[in-house]
């Protein structure tokens, strides 16, 4: 029993200071996570798989499988690029410019933005760039370049920079876009009209990835 309400209250603010320095201890434990060693299992050209040992957030050690990409550069920011691509046009309607392609892992075909790795020397915008006129013949313009971002952090540590460009469809080069493919990627090119709101992978565009025919370009328009 209390014998007053004042002692109640200071119990009761005694408790709470109490959980509060709980919770405390319990945030700094969580900074302790980390990784002890990486073996490698396997490599082969293009991925390697390893075994991660690491000290998780309560302290206990763990075991971790996770995939890498040989083909990084040591002073490269991240992997590779994903273009986000917007076609300008002279009285048409802006478009975003989507790839369509067959992708092993998945056994089927991907409606995805261009995107590669970056390779020697390049830098983000530049690996931008090339990897938007080879999959898509266009040539543009950066607008802007996010930091490293990951894709999968619970299975591999690859990176990757989204970049934004833009295309002038007005312009000679890009009025007859000529794709460059590389030996293993053959790309359908998709020109996606959007308007306010709403997400470009539309149940349309379900429609296309599904159809076995398609043309080698194909104008959209989805309105929200």
């Amino acid at each position: 029993m209390y014998s007053s309400s004042v002692d109640f209250v200071q119990e009761v603010q005694e408790t709470s200071l109490k959980m509060e320095n709980k919770a405390t201890t319990e945030i700094l434990k969580s900074t302790t996570a980390s990784i002890l060693k990486e073996e490698a299992i396997t490599e082969r050209k293009w991925v390697k798989l390893e075994q991660t040992t690491y000290v998780d957030p309560s302290g206990k050690t763990r075991i971790w499988e996770t995939v890498k990409r040989t083909t990084r550069k040591e002073d490269s920011s991240a992997d590779g690029v994903s273009v986000i691509p917007v076609l300008q046009r002279t009285l048409h309607y802006e478009c975003i410019v989507l790839v369509k392609q067959f992708r092993p892992p998945m056994g089927g075909y991907c409606l995805e933005f261009p995107a590669g790795l970056i390779e020697g020397n390049e830098s983000p915008e530049s690996a931008a760039l090339r990897e938007l006129e080879e999959e898509t013949g266009y040539k543009g313009d950066v607008v802007e370049c996010s930091p490293a971002v990951c894709l999968d952090p619970g299975l591999t540590n690859c990176t990757t920079h989204i970049v934004t460009v833009t295309i002038n469809g007005d312009d000679a080069c890009n009025t007859r876009p000529m794709q460059k493919p590389g030996e293993s990627r053959i790309c359908t090119i998709f020109n996606f009209i959007c308007l306010i709101g709403g997400s470009i992978l539309s149940k349309y565009a379900w429609k296309l990835l599904k159809g076995s025919a398609v043309q080698d370009s194909i104008n959209f328009t989805w309105v929200h």
